[in-house]
């Protein structure tokens, strides 16, 4: 779980850097990128598959790939996920693009409540709002998408995050509303 600490920024990015690393790392070394098979999905919660996924159990997404992301740590009622913003993020006025931090905040927050649920329940974004306060660049560096559960009921879940630079600098924050329901029978 991430922390407050007392390290240096030039610390924390030395330790965030090798936690990139390693999950990159089991993750690919693992299933890969894909989808999880439904006899995988069976029987976990969305804690257990979450961690399935960062050990490499079951496949990560490839939008992981995609927009250069990965998750760093799943517990109940929280994930993080670390990205560095590339050129190939930009829209053409020369800035990360809002995409980018969205679907990188949209990780963090709606992983946060998959970790809430129980086998056979799942849910789906209903609503996502970021609010982008600093600009990031490929000269950022490193940030972590850091999501934490505010409430878990039978239908509706809400989520809030935070994108932190390795300095503590805030880029972005969100929120979310995920609708919750059961999931269909596996077949």
């Amino acid at each position: 779980m991430t922390v407050t600490n007392t390290l240096t920024p030039e610390q924390t990015l030395a330790q965030w850097t090798a936690d990139y690393a390693a999950a990159l790392e089991r993750m690919k070394n693992g299933a890969g990128a894909g989808l999880a098979r439904p006899e995988q999905i069976a029987g976990k919660t969305g804690l257990e598959l979450m961690q399935a996924m960062m050990r490499g159990e079951i496949a990560y997404p490839h939008i992981s790939d995609t927009m250069d992301f990965t998750m760093i740590e799943a517990s109940l009622g929280h994930a993080v996920f670390q990205g560095t913003p590339q050129l190939k993020h930009y829209n053409p006025l020369g800035t990360v693009h809002g995409g980018w931090y969205a679907t990188l905040l949209d990780s963090a927050v709606g992983c946060a409540v998959h970790t809430m649920m129980p086998v056979g329940r799942a849910y789906t974004t209903a609503e996502l709002s970021v609010n982008i306060v600093r600009a990031a660049s490929h000269k950022s560096g490193p940030v972590r998408a850091i999501g934490t559960v505010i409430h878990c009921g039978k239908q509706l879940a809400t989520a809030e995050g935070r994108l932190v630079g390795a300095d503590g600098k805030l880029y972005a924050h969100a929120t979310t509303t995920c609708l919750v329901f059961d999931m269909p029978p596996v077949r």
